[in-house]
């Protein structure tokens, strides 16, 4: 049981987590702006959308998955970086190292590690157990 544990932690760290921060940090050199939140919600599953100015036209973009703020309310001014190329995606100023999702990502990796220590030592606890009893 604790393997199968290890395994889902480690994948949501793996596949999930660290892709989405780092979707996240490539935002670094995008074009920063003011902008407001649009939508809240669950920031962390990309529930949220900013509204700003680009190009002179009026954007309303998504924050991404793994996006902070959701405690936030709807008419907050926040600072946020896009692609210029693109700017229906944008990342907020204060998730650029990662957000949530490096916070996540590395929660679920300290927790698979954490598992796998307990499931070696349940392992080596069992192997003593087994040699004791056949002495």
């Amino acid at each position: 049981m604790l393997l199968s544990l290890t395994l889902v932690s480690g994948v949501v760290s793996l596949l999930i987590m660290l892709p989405a921060a780092k979707h996240l940090r490539s935002f670094q050199d995008g074009e920063q702006t003011t902008a407001t939140l649009h939508t809240s919600g669950s920031c962390m599953l990309g529930q949220c959308q900013v509204e700003f100015r680009a190009d002179g036209r009026r954007v309303v973009a998504d924050l991404p998955a793994g996006s902070g703020g959701g405690k936030h309310e709807v008419g907050t001014r926040t600072t946020v970086r896009y692609d210029a190329a693109d700017p229906r995606e944008a990342v907020r100023e204060d998730d650029l190292w990662g957000g949530g999702a490096a916070v996540l990502a590395v929660l679920s990796g300290g927790l698979s590690l954490l598992l796998l220590l307990m499931s070696a030592m349940g392992l080596v606890q069992t192997l003593r157990q087994r040699r004791a009893d056949a002495s």
